[in-house]
């Protein structure tokens, strides 16, 4: 491991640290960042409490500060190690790590952003990366592909969810009226809805027999209608169930940050970029 690292670029080094989870150095770089985050939110959420933040806010403040230090710093050199800056700053965890830095700087303007700053619980998405969750990242891979497998039908199931929220609430206004709470087609669409997904609110009821009438048909088909996307779902598993998974590593490309690289991998599979060496630690 000590011959590759000295082959390796800084830059590449670097790179392979923050942004990969199967080197020794890379799972102990985000578990130190996963424990920095939740140190942060605990600082948060305690100076919330009043008697605590009136008591120790100076020391909550400068906690928060070093955090928000510490993740800028994490920031700049996240750009600075990937091929392009600007794509990984318009990506999700991107955008997820300005977040979390920059409620501290505009609650220096705007007080009340200063809330914001618990946005930095999604950081924890990283959580699977770091400690090698590989059969919870293989079941999230079959998970993923079985919704984009299923898409097209679930939209055409919610088209026609629509079609009969949007009947079935005209129906209502019509029978029911303005007199009973059901005083425009909008309102009335909105009983249709809360009461085929079974929700059922009570702020709107209907008062007639018919309306009742109605109302329990639309109770019952929300029964089966909830049960339709699961199968169609479900489905989509069972078809690519029988289908081999390939290994499950953190590694991703340099240039278009995508993941899901073999070790055997070259080259980037989706921007054809060539990617750094592979480097992996049993311990």
């Amino acid at each position: 491991m000590n011959e590759v690292n000295k082959k390796m670029p800084w830059r590449n080094r670097i790179y392979t640290i923050i942004f990969e989870a199967d080197t020794h150095a890379g799972r102990r770089f985000d578990q130190l960042l996963i424990f920095s985050i939740l140190l942060s939110l605990v600082v948060v959420t305690l100076d919330s409490i009043d008697p605590i933040s009136l008591k120790y806010h100076r020391t909550l403040t400068a906690f928060e500060w070093l955090f928000t230090f510490l993740f800028t710093v994490e920031y700049v050199v996240r750009l600075y190690c990937v091929k392009y800056p600007l794509r990984y700053a318009l990506s999700f965890y991107g955008i997820i790590d300005l977040l979390a830095i920059l409620p501290t700087y505009l609650a220096l303007m705007f007080p009340e952003f200063h809330l914001l700053i618990d946005v930095r619980v999604l950081r924890l998405l990283r959580v699977f990366r770091v400690f090698k969750l590989t059969s919870y990242l293989s079941e999230y891979n079959h998970l993923a592909r079985a919704l984009a497998a299923s898409r097209r039908k679930i939209l055409v199931f919610l088209s026609v969810v629509l079609m009969v929220v949007l009947i079935m609430g005209t129906l209502m206004y019509v029978i029911e009226g303005p007199e009973h709470g059901f005083t425009s087609i909008p309102m009335s669409i909105y009983w249709a809805i809360t009461t085929i997904t079974t929700v059922g609110f009570g702020d709107i009821t209907p008062k007639t027999d018919l309306g009742r009438a109605l109302s329990s048909f639309m109770m019952l088909m929300g029964w089966g209608i909830l049960a339709v996307p699961t199968g169609i779902v479900t489905a989509e598993m069972a078809a690519l169930r029988v289908q081999p998974l390939q290994k499950i590593t953190t590694r991703s490309c340099i240039s278009c940050l995508r993941e899901g690289h073999s070790p055997e991998d070259r080259f980037c599979r989706y921007c054809g970029d060539k990617l750094p060496r592979y480097q992996f630690d049993e311990n």
